[in-house]
């Protein structure tokens, strides 16, 4: 298995740059350092079974992609592989001459609206998840089926552990029946005779642990108490977000959350710096046909990053950048596009010619 040590003791790089938030400016004194790169198989291993599209170190902070995958994605718009033909002089760690023939405006077209913009709507949808997160924590508690079932009383119905304190049952001492043609509805009936005779199941197996409510038999000619719903739909949604709640708390970056909450807005911030940074390089190729990777808005971006807007304002401006970046693209002179048959014919030319200087 290739290692970056080897595409550097091989002599396989094309390019390598420092990248991310130090290529835009808006690193911090404690950002990491992030890098990216190009590199070439070998002729023998390109041509053999095993064809190896990129390398990366154990934390993915540095990936190296090979010269087909570079151009696959440049062709998509990736803006993670377009910003590398717009790195800043200072962040270039080496460029072999070959690489000089990828130039960022070759390969910049109205895609950019979908790979920069849509990835940006994607990160707000995120912040609003981490906004939800934070203002509506999930109880460390679980809630039971029992939780999403209702009995009915009269016209109306009340929790089912509501109901049992009223009527001073215990659910041991109950039992239920399928209505039939009614989903999730069922006749509830009580035991109330000495020693509970009729045996009945309880409405669940066990409170703790069980995902769903429990039938019992019911001796023929016993007349229903009442009708217990069981809220199934809403009892699966809170299990699907209870468990997202707890996956979340449990991978997220403790240095990131603690940032959110000292500065006390209700979302991560670096999260929404790069929704801004997205949307703001998008507007921006729409209108000049440029990457600027270097951000000319750093204070602001470094502004969104200290925690200095309140949440709604940022989200209302993201929403509304995010109309102009569509109204931009509309009018744009960009291509569809990039040449597909030239970036082919590039890619060919390329490795011709770093294969030809490597047989010297």
């Amino acid at each position: 298995m290739l290692t970056i040590a080897d595409l550097r003791q091989r002599g396989l790089i094309l390019f390598e740059a420092i990248s991310g938030s130090r290529a835009y400016g808006t690193h911090l004194p404690h950002s990491d350092t992030d890098r990216k790169g190009v590199f070439v198989l070998p002729e023998d291993e390109f041509y053999g079974l095993t064809y190896v599209p990129q390398v990366a170190n154990e934390t993915n902070d540095e990936v190296f992609y090979e010269l087909r995958r570079f151009v696959e994605l440049l062709l998509k718009s990736n803006p993670t592989v377009l910003e590398l033909l717009g790195t800043p002089a200072d962040c270039v760690v080496y460029r072999h001459p070959l690489f000089e023939a990828f130039r960022a405006e070759d390969f910049l077209s109205k895609l950019c609206r979908q790979s920069f913009a849509e990835y940006a709507v994607a990160q707000i949808r995120k912040a609003r998840g981490l906004n939800k997160k934070i203002n509506h924590p999930e109880s460390p508690q679980r809630k039971s089926v029992l939780d999403f079932c209702y009995v009915t009383v009269g016209a109306g119905a009340q929790p089912v552990n509501t109901w049992l304190t009223r009527r001073g049952y215990a659910a041991s001492q109950c039992g239920l029946a399928n209505v039939n043609h009614l989903n999730d509805l069922y006749a509830l009936f009580v035991d109330e005779t000495p020693q509970q005779r009729h045996a009945y199941r309880g409405l669940v197996r066990d409170p703790e642990t069980s995902q769903d409510v429990q039938l019992s038999a019911v001796p023929k000619g016993e007349v229903p108490v009442a009708y217990l719903s069981f809220n199934r739909n809403g009892y699966s949604t809170y299990c699907r977000v209870y468990r997202e709640y707890q996956e979340w708390e449990q991978k997220r970056n403790p240095e990131r959350y603690q940032n959110t909450v000292q500065h006390g807005k209700n979302y991560d911030a670096k999260n929404m710096l790069h929704v801004f940074r997205l949307l703001r390089m998008a507007e921006e190729i729409a209108i000049t046909s440029q990457l600027h990777v270097r951000r000319p808005d750093r204070d602001f971006l470094l502004q969104i990053r200290r925690g200095e807007f309140a949440y709604d304002e940022l989200v209302t401006e993201a929403e509304a950048l995010v109309n102009r970046v569509e109204a931009a693209f509309a009018s744009s002179a960009l291509p569809d596009a990039p040449d597909h048959a030239a970036a082919e014919n590039l890619l060919r030319q390329v490795r011709r010619t770093w294969y030809a200087q490597a047989r010297r």
